[in-house]
């Protein structure tokens, strides 16, 4: 069961915000900064560096061919977003324009119609919501952290 519901993290903001065009990047920098100030959940930190496919901060470095652990180094230097990313581009490949369109379709669309479906819909139950409160994980998310509210999607 979720924690509460919403959760609400001060300083994490919502996987469709862009750094540059690019959805979620911005969201794994707020994570990794929560974790070293000390607020992160602690039942967040386990999936913190995680290589997985249902792992959107793993689902990101792999798009940028960068590792996670050398982010999370170069993120605790300080900088700005915009900054972190262009190491990020120089550390791993900057993505054309019709990849990141790609890549933002893709992500903000998981959960519609396809493998995470199921997933979305076991999240939507863990807080007491029927399936198809939301149809993708990015909105559950948003959801799930007070971002948004039911009927106004």
């Amino acid at each position: 069961m979720s924690q509460s519901y919403p959760t609400i993290l001060p300083g994490l903001r919502s996987p469709f915000d862009q750094v540059k065009g690019i959805v979620h990047f911005g969201r794994m920098l707020d994570k990794i900064r929560l974790a070293a100030a000390g607020k992160l959940p602690e039942g967040w930190q386990s999936s913190r560096g995680v290589t997985s496919k249902s792992n959107f901060d793993s689902r990101c470095c792999k798009f940028l061919h960068i590792d996670y652990a050398a982010l999370e180094v170069e993120t605790l230097k300080g900088g700005s977003d915009e900054s972190l990313l262009e190491w990020s581009f120089a550390h791993g490949r900057q993505p054309s324009e019709d990849e990141i369109e790609v890549w933002n379709g893709f992500m903000t669309k998981l959960g519609w119609r396809d493998a995470r479906t199921q997933r979305l819909n076991e999240r939507l139950a863990e807080i007491g919501l029927p399936p198809s409160t939301v149809l993708t994980m990015f909105e559950f998310i948003d959801l799930d952290e007070g971002r948004l509210r039911l009927g106004s999607q």
